[in-house]
């Protein structure tokens, strides 16, 4: 068996979505494997202009805003491996995603920073008459960000918000959540919980949610409300905005920092040089891929 590095697929996505409308042009988007988990060859131009146009043809998904951390979870969790691959976009929100893609052959992919994708789209989505909902967090952080929001934004529809208890809802409380956000008629449904919550969520609660897109954003909630401070630009582009992070929170980071840095750099040597392989889980009710895979070394 022809042992490979890390791979770049063909273009075809996973068929996990309902079917594309006719007419609808669905910029299929390359993805390569890393590690197992599909992270879609995109930048911020690309993957706003992927989104507003599924939305516009009325295709409904969600999307992963991804890095390194995340992608470690993923190796000891099926399930949040799953969500990752059944989803519209797995964007590269970490530098080394980034540079894996180019690796790959992709160059014109970028980082994906998930809030400056969030600022992004409510900006553009104001074109479109977009209708937003805001889900996680806290009742104090979802004030401040929606009013945050819509004074920047002039015109930005936020039609619901909602901070879930920090426990598990309740089958009764699911179904009541969603009824809620359905009747906001919502568009986009940005999630900020943490990995894995917001991932298993967004796969969770999909075959329920009216609206286009549900995007897990993470601590984008918490920089926008000015909760939490961002790392300088040139920090965010070095590959070490984690050890910002570890400085602003140490001792919630420094274990999962610990594990997952040399982590992935060991697990992304052992896909490189061919020494093991990362197959992508595919979900039961998912049809395997007609479209034959092209693999090329990076």
């Amino acid at each position: 068996m022809r042992h490979n590095t890390i791979s770049v697929e063909a273009a075809e996505e996973l068929d996990a979505a309902p079917a594309v409308p006719a007419g609808f042009n669905r910029h299929p988007v390359p993805w390569i494997n890393l590690l197992g988990v599909r992270v879609s060859a995109v930048n911020m131009g690309s993957a706003v202009s992927s989104i507003l146009d599924a939305i516009a043809a009325g295709r409904k998904g969600y999307v992963c805003l991804r890095d390194v951390h995340g992608v470690v979870r993923c190796q000891n969790n099926e399930e949040l491996q799953r969500a990752h691959n059944r989803a519209f976009l797995v964007t590269p929100d970490g530098m080394p995603l980034v540079w894996a893609l180019k690796g790959a052959g992709h160059k014109t992919a970028d980082r994906v920073y998930g809030p400056d994708l969030m600022l992004a789209l409510f900006d553009q989505g104001r074109k479109a008459g977009l209708r937003h909902f805001l889900y996680g967090t806290t009742p104090e952080v979802l004030e401040k960000l929606a009013a945050r929001l819509t004074e920047a934004y002039p015109g930005a529809e936020i039609v619901g918000t909602y901070a879930p208890p920090f426990r598990p809802l309740t089958e009764a409380e699911t179904e009541e959540v969603a009824a809620g956000i359905n009747a906001t008629k919502a568009d986009i449904v940005w999630v900020g919980l943490s990995t894995p919550k917001q991932e298993l969520w967004m796969a969770e609660m999909r075959p329920a949610l009216d609206a286009g897109m549900l995007m897990g954003v993470g601590a984008a909630f918490d920089f926008h409300a000015g909760s939490k401070k961002q790392a300088p630009r040139f920090v965010q582009r070095s590959g070490f905005e984690w050890l910002f992070r570890l400085a602003s929170e140490p001792r919630r980071l420094f274990g999962r920092y610990a594990v997952v840095v040399p982590s992935f750099l060991g697990l992304v040597a052992l896909q490189v040089s061919g020494l093991r392989e990362f197959p992508m889980s595919r979900p039961a009710d998912v049809p395997p891929r007609a479209a034959s895979q092209t693999e090329r070394p990076v």
